[in-house]
């Protein structure tokens, strides 16, 4: 009896335990993804150091005072123009919320007695997005609370396409509002008399090179250029199109497309060139099999080429000797269909 109730015992724990671990995995099927992390440390870190400009706003609260509390905005001049029963504006711009809070408690040392007063940041408007767009996996705005360098832009837009061609473009929209000294310069208003326009090289980024991770500025477009086409055609492994990123020539285009067949002429390969302000084409006629010999130079390649890869004659001394063995064995096999024979067939054991 004690053995049919153990026996029992185990069923049932076995079963119990089968249960609950087919309760768990289905409540981890319909749990939605964990929650994105929040910002890093880093981005508290430049919060804290962040200076004020036109458009912010702050949050001003005086102990034992609450005619004299307010939230009030810094103006187009870059001053706090609006808190009560101050006349002198007190300025901001440029400075911390502690600068502005020694100053507003100075302020009012002329009216109460050892006035108590906090100011904290309760909006943060001054600084424009940076936008990035382009050939990157995710475009999007990035608020620019801190300095913000372009590969950590480059991260935020989950790195670049298979269709970046190279360049990233760096277009400046407004100037520099607290500059740094050595930055003056970066200051000055953008006009239409030049184009604040910086370009860096993705290799460049790539590598390490500092003058190729900027600071990015507030308000700045950030364009990862897409590369244009170049087409390949004929007597290929696979034809089709190609991204024409930096400096792609012609031997290496013929390789991203599996390279040539046996049976293609790789002594007049053919790029059709459109020619700038014109319906016409231009022909080029390239010796490929010269250029692996390295007997030429390769051709660099120019954006919406097309490059014809053509087949080379039956006779030709590239296909003569399977020209051969394709009659040799095709008239084998007219052979003996005609003369009604049948070859053996071998069995292996």
């Amino acid at each position: 009896m004690k053995v049919k109730l153990s026996l029992i015992v185990a069923v049932a724990f076995v079963f119990s335990l089968a249960m609950f671990a087919s309760g768990q995995e289905q409540q981890q099927q319909q749990s939605p993804p964990p929650a994105p992390q929040g910002p890093s440390s880093l981005d508290v870190q430049g919060i804290k150091t962040y200076l004020l400009g036109p458009g912010d706003v702050l949050d001003v609260r005086v102990f034992g005072q609450p005619e004299l509390s307010s939230s009030v905005q810094v103006d187009s001049d870059g001053n706090l123009s609006s808190l009560p029963f101050l006349e002198k504006p007190i300025v901001a711009k440029c400075r911390s919320d502690k600068d502005v809070q020694k100053d507003i408690t100075a302020a009012y040392s002329k009216f109460i007695n050892n006035p108590q007063v906090s100011v904290r940041i309760s909006e943060r408007n001054s600084r424009q997005p940076a936008t990035v767009f382009g050939a990157v996996r995710q475009p999007t705005r990035v608020e620019m609370k801190r300095k913000v360098r372009l590969n950590e832009l480059m991260a935020v837009s989950g790195g670049f396409t298979e269709r970046a061609s190279g360049t990233i473009q760096i277009l400046h929209t407004e100037p520099l509002m607290c500059p740094e000294p050595g930055e003056e310069n970066l200051s000055a208003p953008i006009d239409g008399t030049r184009i604040p326009l910086n370009i860096i090289k993705i290799a460049d980024l790539r590598t390490g090179k500092v003058e190729a991770n900027p600071v990015i500025r507030p308000g700045d477009y950030v364009l990862v250029t897409e590369a244009e086409p170049v087409y390949i055609t004929g007597s290929v492994m696979s034809p089709g199109g190609v991204y024409l990123r930096e400096d792609l020539m012609l031997s290496r285009a013929l390789a991203m497309v599996g390279g040539a067949r046996k049976e293609a002429k790789l002594t007049d390969v053919r790029i059709f060139r459109q020619v700038p302000g014109s319906a016409n084409q231009q022909v080029i006629s390239v010796d490929v099999a010269a250029i692996k010999k390295n007997q030429k130079p390769d051709v660099l390649l120019q954006a919406y080429d097309v490059i014809e890869v053509p087949e080379a004659g039956m006779f030709s001394s590239s296909r003569i000797g399977q020209t051969l063995v394709g009659a040799i064995t095709g008239g084998l096999s007219s052979a003996i269909t005609n003369t009604g024979m049948a070859l053996p067939n071998r069995v292996i054991y």
